[in-house]
């Protein structure tokens, strides 16, 4: 798609998050001055809450880190952050403030505080899977992904797309069944039972009706941004790649992106391990997982890696980035990760990882249908 084209989808998608945010904060204004103004009254009050309620439900969301995830700061892993500060140097965007470990496959940046600080989500099974060139790989792609030049990643756009998407599923929260009718027919009035509740989910049910149209409203808003983005989206995952070929070398950067495929695999020998370990020793698992559990996932992704063979690429998409890495003018490695910086940063880790395979051992192993992408893919 030409760069005119791109560009004036993207300030169409401008317009589009201009308009979010001026109707949210109409719809915030005019249920106050309803609320305030009209509070003799009946109905002004019970309407300036209904927009109220809709107000809250897409009002902005300034992000949070998880806190269900271990977190670590600079001074925390001094050589993680170094590595890191010298990938975000090479790929040209702002160091990332935090860390967090996440059991899934991926590596993603989120942003939390009104300030809009990124904070590196690493899934420790892809950062056990992957040699250490893949893993600088990965970073880089996810660090660049999630720059500015991504249309996505700016503010004014990124938050009316996390407004619509979390309004919209507020909304839907209220599509529920509220009490189960289906009362024991031996029980004493269980006629009256049954319809008492039939009529209360009936009269529960006409919220869903009421907020039916604000409802569909916010998801069309919120694909049509999406939509918007998807050019300049594309664009900058390529761009994305292309970072992670000039910090890693253009090998580890194919190798990365073809690594990809083995998300589910990795994912499923996790599950595995976490099942095998409650299973032998079910009243430790919880507490003293395996001390070797990403060493035994390590060596089961190289064990597919070796086998796969040539069919590696997941997509057409995933396919059309590889040839096109393997077109481009090759890359050598800017960030190279040394044995003594590897061993520091495994040291850091170990405790976080540790945390993490205990939350796996509480919850289980989500599994994906389709191997995820590292770099939160288009």
């Amino acid at each position: 798609m030409s760069a005119p084209r791109v560009g004036a989808r993207t300030a169409a998608a401008y317009a589009v998050a201009g308009l979010v945010h001026l109707v949210t904060a109409a719809l915030f204004t005019g249920s106050v001055l309803l609320i305030v103004v009209g509070f003799r009254t009946v109905v002004q009050p019970m309407t300036g809450l209904a927009l109220l309620g809709l107000a809250l439900a897409v009002r902005p969301r300034l992000g949070r880190l998880d806190p269900g995830l271990p977190t670590l700061r600079e001074a925390d892993a001094p050589a993680l952050f170094d590595l890191l500060g010298g990938i975000a140097d090479t790929c040209g965007v702002r160091r990332p403030e935090a860390v967090q470990l996440s059991p899934a496959f991926s590596v993603t940046v989120a942003r939390y505080g009104l300030s809009r600080k990124r904070c590196l989500v690493i899934g420790l099974p892809l950062w056990a899977t992957y040699p250490p060139q893949q893993r600088v790989a990965a970073v880089a792609r996810a660090l660049a992904y999630a720059a500015p030049r991504n249309v996505r990643s700016r503010a004014f756009v990124a938050m009316a797309v996390e407004s619509l998407t979390a309004g919209s599923g507020a909304m839907w929260a209220n599509d529920t069944t509220y009490i189960s009718w289906h009362a024991n027919p031996y029980a004493w009035r269980a006629g009256d039972v049954a319809d008492g509740a039939r009529r209360f989910d009936r009269r529960g049910r006409t919220s869903e009706w009421v907020l039916w149209i604000p409802r569909a409203v916010t998801a069309a808003t919120a694909r049509l941004l999406l939509r918007l983005t998807l050019p300049a989206t594309r664009r900058a995952l390529l761009e994305a790649d292309d970072a992670a070929a000039r910090a890693a070398s253009t090998e580890a950067a194919v190798a990365a992106l073809e690594d990809e495929g083995l998300a589910r695999a990795v994912c499923v020998e996790a599950h595995r391990l976490v099942i095998e370990t409650r299973t032998r020793a079910p009243r430790r698992s919880a507490a003293a997982p395996q001390p070797d559990f990403w060493e035994k996932v390590a060596r089961h992704a190289a064990g597919l890696r070796e086998r796969r063979g040539g069919d590696a690429v997941r997509s057409p998409l995933d396919a059309s980035r590889v040839a096109r890495l393997g077109a481009a003018p090759r890359h050598r490695a800017t960030i190279t990760a040394d044995e003594p910086g590897l061993t520091r940063i495994a040291d850091e880790l170990r405790l976080p990882a540790r945390a993490v395979v205990d939350t796996m051992m509480r919850d289980g192993v989500t599994v994906p249908q389709e191997p995820a992408v590292t770099a939160a893919g288009a």
